[in-house]
């Protein structure tokens, strides 16, 4: 039974992060900025984290780690929280989700050069077949008249580069801290590194509506429920369900805005999900770290 709740669980996190595509649109169709988006996304969701570390009595830390956890506030969530709402305002939400979904062959490659983890024959066909369809994604474009802006391709990739420091910043610092621990901690350095980049626009019911729901959705929710469902399964379960999120993106997209992606964009987005899922099924020679359960 414990398994089924983490599977659950993981299954809620990736629908919550596909949620993020479609729901800025709305932010951005009224003419909110994508830093300004990413800046709430960020200030907001660091709030929901203090309050639950608070109240489980979790905010200290290592003197030694905070100048980590400020740096990694600045590169993994200002840069890749800015990167994915501008590459969502130029390339659409169902591309920008693909794009995305680049991060895990970014893994790979730092595991190796950091952990020493084996880089097999397996990892090496994902890693082909991955960057293929990413070039099929790129240069394919969305139907119509409108091409996919060069803009749109190089910040999505970036998203997708800096989403996987996560992976490794987790993989250092989760045996040790708390997830709510190591979120109250960055997401406030990333808001403080967004703010000299954000223009501040009017208020409305449909802003207020959408930084509130990336805050506690997208940001607080998802990665709540994602550390919670790692408690109860191994991370290749889990990371193989989590696909489900460019999934969830691209079909809300398509619903909400009515984006519409060439068959060959389609294809290219198979091949990135196909690798991504390869990728997790290798095993590998090197335990994930351990997550604390206290909390």
């Amino acid at each position: 039974m414990d398994k089924y709740i983490g599977y659950l669980q993981i299954l809620a996190a990736a629908t919550l992060w596909g949620l993020l595509g479609p729901i800025s649109k709305y932010g951005l169709q009224e003419g909110v900025t994508p830093h300004e988006l990413a800046f709430w996304r960020a200030s907001l969701g660091a709030v929901f984290f203090i309050l639950h570390s608070a109240k489980h009595k979790t905010l200290a830390v290592k003197k030694a780690d905070i100048p980590v956890f400020l740096l990694f506030g600045v590169l993994g969530i200002s840069l890749f929280f800015g990167s994915y709402q501008i590459a969502i305002k130029h390339a659409g939400a169902a591309v920008s989700a693909i794009l995305l979904y680049t991060a895990p062959i970014w893994v790979a490659v730092f595991s190796r050069i950091l952990f020493k983890e084996e880089l097999s024959t397996g990892k090496i066909i994902a890693l082909s077949i991955a960057l293929t369809g990413t070039g099929l994604v790129c240069f394919s474009g969305q139907t119509g008249e409108v091409s996919l802006p060069l803009t749109g391709i190089l910040f999505g990739l970036l998203s997708g580069f800096t989403y996987s420091l996560h992976y490794i910043f987790g993989k250092t610092f989760l045996k040790n801290y708390q997830p709510a621990t190591l979120y109250a901690w960055c997401l406030p350095a990333g808001a403080l590194a967004l703010l000299p980049w954000v223009t501040f626009t009017a208020y409305s019911p449909i802003k207020l509506a959408v930084v509130v729901a990336l805050a506690f959705l997208c940001t607080y929710l998802a990665y709540y429920a994602y550390c919670a469902g790692l408690r109860r399964l191994e991370a290749t379960r889990a990371a193989i369900i989590a696909n489900v999120e460019p999934v969830v993106a691209a079909g809300l997209a398509v619903l909400w805005w009515n984006e519409q992606l060439t068959a060959s964009a389609y294809i290219g987005g198979a091949m990135v999900i196909s690798a991504v899922i390869i990728i997790a099924r290798t095993p590998s020679k090197t335990q994930p770290a351990p997550i604390p359960t206290r909390d």
